[in-house]
């Protein structure tokens, strides 16, 4: 037989799509995943083995016989089915981590939408009128009292709030802010950016680090149509500065007659120095100040589902709601039903700091977490101990999402230490590092300083953590 009969031969031992469809165990993965799914399969599978027999250039390589291909078929099956958007243990040490899902929802939020999402819903339905609702109003009369405002609104998130408000009341006219809060937000977006795609123009006062009164009344003229205030919420201006306080703005806008709108970016509905945090600026006490307008997202330092929310005035509240992209904009009932849930445990701030995990977390204590590093410790240590040393650790947590951007809270944790040269020791760190995200449940950690960092003060599921180091592959990690 010569080379080319070889390969003919090896081709032509790949199981044909029938073959292989007709077997009782594919039949049962037809029946769970679908059929079109796993005959798709099946031929980017045959694809894959004609791929690896012409390139090896072998011909004598064995043939393709059908134990070898479900092996291949269930593990593509197993890729393509794979859920993307999972679970992970948060250990990276910022607990309003933006790119891990910021707040986790309090267990009263998750039972209200899970009620709501599992059947119809009176989500725009007014059931003493019979007539058609506001999805909003499952909201707005505890907002209202939470906050002192007039009137409120939600949207799907803070960048959405801010658009939608400066769209409603300041399209094709001139916005005032000072130079100094001209923040760029995480992913870049950027506040002119915003201002610009809501149809504004920008019109900056002061300067970088210095901005008066004065200058907001030089820069005023007919086409200025609203003053914007906005908090920079992701860094600090400090040392040779002024800033003018909220209530002077108000009354230069009162003076003026336009509104006023302050984003608080975070904003919080307690007074988190009752937690031992800094202070942060409130809607409540903005709106006191004589702001017309606060915007305030719901997944940062609130601890509720993806929304932002505008409060204030109510005849500027019913003007933003006639905006059409209001409706593109809107909360669904999963994130209503949420957000109506968390602001019921707000009525009680003893009963919102135990129950909303956020504030859970942000308040808990160097101490307590330094208990569950050693209650861990000698489960992680004896797991890694051919590779690493495992050292009880002080460290820093921060609070992230752009909440306190220069204030860091004392946590503990536990440092992974790689056993190997020191040339080595970066591509071994990157290997657990690795390891540790393949788990069922990933450990996000973090690389610092030669060593990979858990900073347990996001942890409360101990078992959870424990069960996921039984999946560890050592062999794998040491290249065995």
């Amino acid at each position: 037989m010569n080379k080319l009969q070889s390969f003919k031969s090896v081709l032509t031992s790949i199981p044909a799509v029938h073959e292989i469809q007709n077997l009782p165990e594919i039949q049962k993965l037809i029946s769970d995943h679908g059929h079109s799914l796993v005959t798709n399969a099946i031929r980017s599978v045959q694809s894959e083995f004609r791929h690896l027999i012409t390139s090896s250039g072998d011909s004598n390589s064995g043939k393709i016989n059908n134990s070898v291909f479900i092996k291949q078929l269930k593990h593509k099956i197993s890729i393509l089915t794979e859920e993307t958007l999972r679970p992970v243990l948060n250990l990276s040490g910022t607990i309003l981590h933006t790119n891990l899902g910021r707040a986790a929802l309090p267990e009263t939020a998750i039972k209200s939408m899970n009620l709501i999402a599992n059947g119809a819903s009176n989500l725009e339905y007014d059931l003493f009128t019979g007539h058609r609702g506001d999805r909003d109003n499952h909201i707005i009369e505890r907002l209202c009292r939470l906050t002192g405002a007039e009137a409120a609104t939600i949207v799907n998130n803070n960048a959405a709030a801010v658009i939608l408000a400066l769209n409603s009341l300041a399209k094709r006219k001139e916005v005032l802010i000072s130079r100094g809060e001209l923040i760029e937000i995480g992913g870049s977006f950027r506040l002119p950016d915003i201002m610009s795609s809501a149809g504004c123009k920008l019109r900056e006062v002061g300067t970088t680090n210095r901005t008066y009164i004065q200058d907001y009344e030089e820069a005023f003229g007919s086409r200025i149509s609203l003053v914007l205030k906005a908090h920079t919420s992701n860094y600090r201006v400090q040392g040779f500065t002024s800033e003018v306080k909220e209530r002077e703005i108000a009354n230069f806008s009162k003076n003026n007659n336009i509104p006023f709108m302050v984003d608080l970016g975070s904003g919080s509905l307690i007074n988190l120095r009752d937690l031992g945090l800094p202070k942060e600026r409130t809607p409540m006490e903005t709106l006191a100040s004589g702001a017309d307008l606060v915007t305030f997202s719901g997944d940062k330092l609130l601890g509720g589902p993806q929304c932002g929310i505008i409060a204030g005035r109510k005849d500027l509240i019913s003007k933003i709601k006639k905006n059409p992209l209001k409706r593109a904009m809107r909360c669904d009932k999963m994130t209503i039903a949420a957000f109506s849930a968390l602001l019921k445990l707000y009525e009680n701030p003893s009963r919102a700091k135990n129950e909303i995990p956020t504030l859970r977390l942000l308040s808990r204590k160097e101490k307590e977490i330094k208990e569950v590093a050693k209650r861990l410790h000698l489960e992680v240590a004896s797991k890694l101990s051919k590779i690493a040393t495992v050292e009880i650790m002080s460290c820093k947590s921060q609070v992230g999402s752009g909440a306190f951007p220069i204030e860091v809270l004392p946590s503990a944790g536990l440092k992974i230490i790689p056993k190997t040269q020191k040339k080595n020791s970066v591509a071994l760190l990157n290997r657990i590092s690795s390891a540790l995200r393949g788990l069922p449940v990933p450990i996000i950690g973090r690389i610092s300083d030669g060593a990979i960092t858990l900073d347990l003060r996001c942890l409360e599921n101990e078992p959870l953590f424990i069960k996921q180091f039984k999946y560890l592959n050592l062999k794998e990690l040491t290249n065995e």
